[in-house]
Protein backbone atom coordinates (compact mmCIF):
# COMPACT_ATOMS: atom_id res chain seq x y z
CA UNK A 1 0.00 0.00 0.00
CA UNK A 2 2.69 2.25 0.82
CA UNK A 3 4.10 1.91 -2.44
CA UNK A 4 0.62 3.11 -4.17
CA UNK A 5 0.95 5.75 -1.84
CA UNK A 6 4.05 7.05 -3.18
CA UNK A 7 3.72 6.34 -6.33
CA UNK A 8 0.22 8.45 -6.18
CA UNK A 9 1.94 11.44 -4.37
CA UNK A 10 5.10 11.41 -7.23
CA UNK A 11 2.38 11.49 -9.82
CA UNK A 12 0.31 14.19 -8.02
CA UNK A 13 3.90 16.82 -7.37
CA UNK A 14 4.27 15.96 -11.37
CA UNK A 15 1.01 17.05 -12.38
CA UNK A 16 1.09 20.04 -9.71
CA UNK A 17 4.48 21.27 -11.29
CA UNK A 18 3.12 21.19 -14.35
CA UNK A 19 -0.06 23.45 -13.62
CA UNK A 20 2.21 26.08 -12.04
CA UNK A 21 4.27 26.20 -14.72
CA UNK A 22 1.70 26.53 -17.61
CA UNK A 23 0.03 29.12 -15.05
CA UNK A 24 3.57 30.79 -15.02
CA UNK A 25 4.81 31.08 -18.36
CA UNK A 26 2.36 28.77 -20.64
CA UNK A 27 2.27 25.05 -21.78
CA UNK A 28 3.98 25.63 -24.77
CA UNK A 29 7.36 26.86 -23.03
CA UNK A 30 7.45 24.07 -20.35
CA UNK A 31 9.22 21.40 -21.00
CA UNK A 32 9.69 18.37 -19.22
CA UNK A 33 13.17 19.76 -17.65
CA UNK A 34 11.00 22.21 -16.03
CA UNK A 35 8.48 19.90 -14.93
CA UNK A 36 11.46 17.95 -13.13
CA UNK A 37 13.14 20.78 -11.56
CA UNK A 38 9.62 21.79 -10.08
CA UNK A 39 8.62 18.62 -9.04
CA UNK A 40 11.80 17.78 -7.46
CA UNK A 41 12.21 14.62 -9.33
CA UNK A 42 14.88 12.64 -11.30
CA UNK A 43 14.20 12.52 -15.07
CA UNK A 44 14.13 8.09 -14.89
CA UNK A 45 11.18 8.99 -12.31
CA UNK A 46 9.40 11.40 -14.17
CA UNK A 47 9.48 8.70 -17.53
CA UNK A 48 8.56 5.88 -14.81
CA UNK A 49 5.40 7.76 -14.19
CA UNK A 50 4.22 9.71 -17.36
CA UNK A 51 5.81 9.29 -21.46
CA UNK A 52 5.74 12.95 -22.12
CA UNK A 53 4.41 17.08 -20.79
CA UNK A 54 1.46 15.61 -22.55
CA UNK A 55 0.26 12.75 -20.80
CA UNK A 56 0.92 14.59 -17.77
CA UNK A 57 -1.35 17.54 -18.94
CA UNK A 58 -4.52 14.46 -19.80
CA UNK A 59 -3.75 13.22 -16.96
CA UNK A 60 -4.78 16.14 -14.89
CA UNK A 61 -8.00 15.79 -16.89
CA UNK A 62 -8.88 12.51 -14.85
CA UNK A 63 -10.22 14.75 -11.70
CA UNK A 64 -12.25 17.13 -13.45
CA UNK A 65 -15.82 16.04 -13.62
CA UNK A 66 -16.85 18.52 -15.38
CA UNK A 67 -15.12 17.12 -18.65
CA UNK A 68 -16.64 13.74 -18.18
CA UNK A 69 -20.35 15.24 -17.56
CA UNK A 70 -23.24 12.60 -16.73
CA UNK A 71 -25.21 11.44 -19.53
CA UNK A 72 -28.82 11.41 -19.61
CA UNK A 73 -31.25 8.92 -20.22
CA UNK A 74 -34.12 10.25 -21.20
CA UNK A 75 -35.91 13.21 -21.72
CA UNK A 76 -35.74 15.81 -18.98
CA UNK A 77 -34.43 19.35 -18.08
CA UNK A 78 -31.84 19.82 -21.08
CA UNK A 79 -28.51 20.75 -20.41
CA UNK A 80 -28.56 19.15 -17.03
CA UNK A 81 -24.82 19.01 -17.16
CA UNK A 82 -24.61 23.23 -17.10
CA UNK A 83 -24.89 24.34 -13.39
CA UNK A 84 -22.52 21.26 -11.90
CA UNK A 85 -20.10 22.09 -14.37
CA UNK A 86 -20.28 25.36 -13.40
CA UNK A 87 -19.95 24.76 -10.05
CA UNK A 88 -17.03 22.17 -10.45
CA UNK A 89 -15.17 25.00 -12.75
CA UNK A 90 -15.63 27.40 -9.60
CA UNK A 91 -14.39 24.73 -7.00
CA UNK A 92 -11.36 23.66 -9.03
CA UNK A 93 -10.49 27.00 -10.58
CA UNK A 94 -6.57 26.89 -10.24
CA UNK A 95 -6.54 23.96 -12.04
CA UNK A 96 -9.11 24.99 -14.46
CA UNK A 97 -7.53 27.79 -15.15
CA UNK A 98 -4.02 25.97 -16.12
CA UNK A 99 -5.55 23.68 -18.11
CA UNK A 100 -8.37 25.74 -20.28
CA UNK A 101 -6.74 29.43 -19.42
CA UNK A 102 -5.33 31.08 -22.45
CA UNK A 103 -1.89 29.97 -21.28
CA UNK A 104 -2.99 26.24 -21.85
CA UNK A 105 -1.83 25.94 -25.39
CA UNK A 106 -5.67 24.41 -26.61
CA UNK A 107 -5.27 20.68 -25.97
CA UNK A 108 -7.73 20.47 -23.64
CA UNK A 109 -9.81 22.55 -25.25
CA UNK A 110 -10.46 20.30 -28.11
CA UNK A 111 -10.91 17.36 -25.89
CA UNK A 112 -13.11 18.70 -23.61
CA UNK A 113 -15.42 19.80 -26.44
CA UNK A 114 -15.18 16.24 -27.87
CA UNK A 115 -16.39 14.89 -24.47
CA UNK A 116 -19.61 17.41 -24.24
CA UNK A 117 -20.82 17.27 -28.20
CA UNK A 118 -21.31 13.57 -27.37
CA UNK A 119 -22.97 14.14 -24.17
CA UNK A 120 -24.95 17.34 -25.49
CA UNK A 121 -25.96 14.99 -28.67
CA UNK A 122 -27.04 12.23 -26.41
CA UNK A 123 -29.58 14.84 -24.50
CA UNK A 124 -30.94 16.50 -27.53
CA UNK A 125 -32.12 13.10 -29.15
CA UNK A 126 -33.23 11.96 -25.81
CA UNK A 127 -35.51 14.82 -26.18
CA UNK A 128 -36.79 14.03 -29.39
CA UNK A 129 -33.98 15.51 -31.91
CA UNK A 130 -33.55 13.29 -35.40
CA UNK A 131 -29.63 12.00 -36.19
CA UNK A 132 -29.16 14.70 -39.07
CA UNK A 133 -26.92 17.20 -40.19
CA UNK A 134 -28.80 19.57 -38.46
CA UNK A 135 -28.38 18.06 -35.28
CA UNK A 136 -24.78 18.02 -35.60
CA UNK A 137 -24.73 21.63 -36.29
CA UNK A 138 -27.03 21.99 -33.09
CA UNK A 139 -24.48 20.53 -30.97
CA UNK A 140 -21.86 22.78 -32.42
CA UNK A 141 -23.43 25.51 -31.13
CA UNK A 142 -24.73 24.60 -27.82
CA UNK A 143 -21.00 23.07 -27.46
CA UNK A 144 -19.34 26.39 -28.73
CA UNK A 145 -21.71 28.86 -26.46
CA UNK A 146 -20.60 26.75 -23.56
CA UNK A 147 -17.02 26.08 -24.27
CA UNK A 148 -16.94 30.14 -24.77
CA UNK A 149 -18.30 31.27 -21.68
CA UNK A 150 -16.62 28.73 -19.82
CA UNK A 151 -13.11 30.44 -21.21
CA UNK A 152 -14.26 33.94 -20.92
CA UNK A 153 -15.14 33.01 -17.14
CA UNK A 154 -11.81 31.03 -16.73
CA UNK A 155 -9.62 33.49 -18.28
CA UNK A 156 -11.11 36.50 -15.30
CA UNK A 157 -13.59 38.46 -18.09
CA UNK A 158 -16.40 37.70 -16.38
CA UNK A 159 -16.94 37.46 -12.29
CA UNK A 160 -20.48 35.83 -12.67
CA UNK A 161 -21.17 33.50 -10.17
CA UNK A 162 -21.85 29.39 -11.86
CA UNK A 163 -25.69 30.42 -11.50
CA UNK A 164 -25.31 33.44 -13.66
CA UNK A 165 -23.65 31.48 -15.99
CA UNK A 166 -25.64 28.51 -16.19
CA UNK A 167 -28.54 31.25 -16.67
CA UNK A 168 -26.95 33.09 -19.47
CA UNK A 169 -25.71 29.80 -21.22
CA UNK A 170 -29.89 29.09 -21.17
CA UNK A 171 -30.88 32.05 -22.25
CA UNK A 172 -28.99 32.32 -25.24
CA UNK A 173 -28.99 28.36 -25.89
CA UNK A 174 -32.34 26.97 -24.89
CA UNK A 175 -34.86 28.91 -27.28
CA UNK A 176 -33.28 28.15 -30.27
CA UNK A 177 -33.02 24.31 -29.45
CA UNK A 178 -36.46 24.30 -28.72
CA UNK A 179 -36.82 25.59 -31.61
CA UNK A 180 -34.91 23.37 -33.60
CA UNK A 181 -36.71 20.13 -31.84
CA UNK A 182 -39.83 21.55 -32.52
CA UNK A 183 -39.15 22.33 -36.29
CA UNK A 184 -37.97 18.27 -36.27
CA UNK A 185 -40.72 16.82 -35.25
CA UNK A 186 -43.82 19.52 -36.05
Amino acid sequence: MSGDRRVRRTRRMIQEALVALILEKGYDAVTVTDIIDRADVGRSTFYAHFTDKQDVLFSNLDGLAFLHPAPVDGPGELFAFSLPTFEHVHEQRRLVRALMGRRSGGLVHARGEQLLAAVVRKELLAAGARASAALDLLVVCVVGAFMGLLRAWVDGESAASPAELDAAFRAAIEPGVRAALKGQNG
